[in-house]
């Protein structure tokens, strides 16, 4: 088993609800076993700004998936969920990336990991620092180090969070 991190984000409809139901859906996940959840944040949208807050959180995942299989699964979960694909960074259902899968370090057209901008990202590195505060990113560093890089980019934890199954 490889220990994999997905980030979760949504910010049409009923986010909170959407971000508890696909980590519901992610608990089933074919090949992997659900290890935990992160606390909820309310983050402001990156590229876009002219659209909703996102809420986002992370998830841990062991899995006996390749990294290519494990995007395919949450591709058609995104899909489940009414993900749409049209502008980069536009408002969506729901978003879930792959940000790291053990070790692996690859860059290729479809996949790139660690995720290539996960260590700019205080909406990604908060919820990810709550589950592996002591994580190191390959070819990035520290999680805590990132994340102090990151302290001007507006993140607030929701009070409102969902059970740690």
């Amino acid at each position: 088993m490889i220990r994999a991190y997905v980030a979760l984000g949504s910010n049409l409809g009923d986010s909170v609800k959407t971000i508890e139901n696909a980590i519901a859906a992610m608990a089933a996940l074919r090949g992997s076993l659900f290890k935990g959840v992160s606390s909820l944040y309310r983050t402001a949208p990156v590229g876009i700004t002219h659209q909703p807050d996102f809420i986002n959180a992370v998830v841990t995942l062991d899995t006996r998936l390749p990294p290519r299989d494990l995007l395919t699964e949450l591709f058609a979960l995104e899909a489940r969920f009414g993900r749409q694909r049209s502008v980069k960074n536009a408002p969506r259902t729901l978003d879930l990336d792959l940000l790291l899968h053990g070790d692996t370090v690859q860059n290729d057209p479809e996949l790139t990991l660690p995720h290539p901008r996960m260590h700019e990202r205080a909406f990604v590195l908060a919820p990810l620092a709550e589950l592996a505060p002591d994580l190191v990113i390959p070819n990035r560093g520290r999680i805590a180090d990132l994340l102090a890089a990151c302290a001007g980019q507006r993140i607030h934890p929701l009070i409102q969070t969902i059970s740690k199954t």
